[in-house]
């Protein structure tokens, strides 16, 4: 189990992502850097926004990393938002992106909407990749794990100048 918006997570992503070919044929189509944001929630343990990058060229994993605002304003195409209870949804498979997307419940901060209404019906192959191991999220721990993890992510948010 890997805990979620970690380093640790992305990493495995990443790493699982390049180890097979289908995500790369599934999203062969596609060429974005998306930035996300997962908004503040203290009750989660998550004491300031926090965002990665999706960076995919044609299929390719160029990067999926953590980004400071700065950082991630200047490369991004796109940058979504939800609460993190929205992201499990979704990374859950509970909820489908395109519908939350719909409804608001994510929210687009940047980009051209036309644009990106062309990629999301690859949205459920992003999903895929990274949850290709079970997640284990802020309301699953316990008060000692939590509060591990709420010194983690402050430790990379300084890390990252966030």
């Amino acid at each position: 189990m890997i805990r979620y918006l970690t380093p640790e997570w992305l990493e495995e992503s990443a790493k699982m992502y390049r180890l097979s070919s289908h995500f790369e044929k599934a999203l062969s189509s596609v060429s974005a850097k998306l930035c996300f944001r997962v908004t503040a929630d203290p009750d989660w343990g998550i004491d300031g926004d926090m965002i990665f990058v999706v960076d995919v060229n044609k299929g390719n994993l160029v990067e999926l990393a953590f980004y400071n605002e700065n950082a991630a304003q200047k490369m991004a195409e796109f940058t979504l938002a939800a609460s993190p209870q929205n992201w499990k949804e979704i990374l859950r498979k509970d909820k489908k992106f395109i519908t939350e997307f719909l409804m608001g419940r994510v929210s687009q901060e940047s980009g051209s909407r036309v644009a990106l209404l062309k990629i999301t019906p690859y949205a459920n192959h992003l999903v895929d990749a990274l949850t290709q191991f079970e997640l284990q999220f802020p309301d699953e721990m316990s008060e000692d794990e939590l509060e591990t993890y709420r010194t983690d992510l402050t430790d990379l948010r300084a890390k990252l100048n966030a």
